[in-house]
């Protein structure tokens, strides 16, 4: 069995067996590949034997090349389930890989905006747009990931059979899984005034947001075009368009929302996912607080 059949049958468990989004199916399988590649494995049964000492060594190289805390920590996550994908098509009776706990990693709190900069930033795409339609369009995308806290691949994942939008939407996230969110009337209606001025057909199996040439919306130039709005407005470089969906969540749980219903319209698959949204909110308290009392100030 050649190198590219293993790498291929790889690819196929992650995007049909595990429906993994297609960023983690490519670092996935360029860290499968980067593995064979330092091994004489040829086949799954070979590729079964190995074990703990295999996975240091090659987390030990990647080192060497000057990967961080995190690149090695998706690193051995790739690897170990590579690893017991190889041991369950060895028809090994235990697939399960070897426990070797990754490097620590100290998590940093979600930088939200705030709404008069949420706000700022989609009209700010809209007016830098080349074209009219372009600047429509991107307005869109960015209300739909503030005001409906999607992630900007789910807010691309739209169709034309999806519009025009209701007060409510059905979204498809990472595993497939499907939630229901609420959709303002100012996003609805951004929406719309997009489809009105868009000069592309737009079928129903059709991806709803259009590049400049008539092909599906890249998620690059979202973030280009924000990227140069929030240089328009001085705003900090932790302005991504995912800061929107932060900003959806935190502003969200200021206004009395709990940690139960935030999971849900978050897509979150584990409470825990969500709670750190509690850390963000107090941050942005005690900011307020430092600014305004007179001994912090003094």
């Amino acid at each position: 069995m050649s190198r590219a059949d293993l790498l291929e049958c790889w690819r196929d468990h992650l995007t049909t067996g595990r429906r993994r989004s297609p960023h983690t199916v490519r670092a996935y399988l360029a860290a499968a590949a980067r593995w064979l590649d330092r091994l004489e494995a040829e086949d799954w049964p070979a590729l079964a034997r190995l074990g703990t000492a295999d996975l240091r060594a090659q987390l030990a190289a990647r080192r060497a090349d000057g990967i961080g805390n995190v690149s090695a920590a998706r690193e051995l996550s790739a690897l170990k389930s590579f690893l017991a994908f190889a041991r369950s098509q060895a028809g090994e009776a235990d697939a399960a890989p070897p426990r070797l706990r990754g490097p620590r990693i100290k998590k940093g709190l979600p930088r939200p905006v705030t709404p008069d900069d949420a706000a700022n930033l989609a009209d700010a795409v809209g007016e830098a747009a080349e074209e009219e339609w372009i600047g429509v369009r991107d307005r869109a995308v960015l209300l739909l990931m503030y005001g409906a806290g999607l992630r900007i691949a789910e807010a691309l994942s739209l169709k034309g059979a999806d519009v025009p939008l209701s007060e409510i939407l059905t979204v498809t996230g990472k595993g497939s899984k499907q939630r229901v969110v609420p959709v303002l009337p100012v996003v609805r209606g951004a929406v719309a005034d997009y489809v009105a001025r868009c000069p592309w057909p737009l079928p129903p199996a059709e991806p709803l947001f259009r590049g400049a040439k008539g092909g599906p919306l890249s998620q690059g130039m979202v973030q280009k075009a924000m990227a140069r709005a929030r240089i328009t407005l001085g705003l900090p470089a932790t302005a991504t368009p995912h800061a929107l969906r932060h900003s959806f969540a935190t502003h969200l749980l200021g206004a009395g929302a709990d940690l139960r219903s935030l999971q849900e319209l978050l897509g979150h698959a584990s409470l825990g996912s969500t709670q750190i949204y509690t850390k963000v909110d107090a941050a942005t308290l005690l900011e307020t607080y430092r600014a305004a009392h007179p001994r912090e100030r003094g």
